[in-house]
């Protein structure tokens, strides 16, 4: 099916039905073979050279247009690379800033963090002796006591009364 709205079939069409037109009206025409033969020539020969200046007028056009889209193209290159680059270069500052911070705070905090663990095993450390003492001494107390029972035992005596 033929698409009319293309601007170039309308015109194809339009020439080309000028130019059947012009070539029936020349053959029913009351002339000799002669004067018709040189007229179609001519009118030939005058469609030749429109159709070539046509011809040529596209392909300059065409030409124009590949060459503006190609320069157009390589602008529109070199200026996303270029913002490409810009982009790259703020978020590496901002990386490296970022980094320097982070280092800033960890310098700040590891020398309180080292304090803080010294503290806890100081004061673990000395938890561990008060509880190792207060168990030896509560061992020393209950072995006493079994000592004590098996005297007491041994004299046969009654065993004493649980304190409650």
């Amino acid at each position: 099916m033929y698409d009319y709205r293309r601007g170039g079939g309308v015109l194809g069409a339009f020439i080309l039905g000028g130019l059947v037109g012009a070539v029936l009206g020349l053959l029913f025409a009351p002339r000799s073979g002669k004067e018709t033969r040189e007229m179609l020539a001519e009118s030939a020969e005058d469609y030749w050279d429109q159709g070539k200046d046509f011809y040529d007028q596209g392909v300059t056009k065409a030409t124009d247009m590949y060459e503006s889209g190609k320069q157009t193209a390589t602008d529109k290159t070199v200026e996303l690379k270029d913002k490409i680059d810009e982009a790259r270069g703020k978020l590496k500052d901002q990386v490296d800033a970022t980094t320097e911070a982070a280092k800033d705070k960890v310098a700040g905090t590891v020398p309180a963090a080292k304090e803080a663990v010294g503290k806890a095993s100081a004061s673990t450390k000395k938890g561990i002796d008060t509880a190792e003492k207060k168990t030896q001494a509560t061992l020393d107390v209950v072995a006493d006591k079994a000592g004590a029972k098996k005297d007491d035992a041994k004299k046969g005596d009654a065993p004493a009364p649980a304190e409650g």
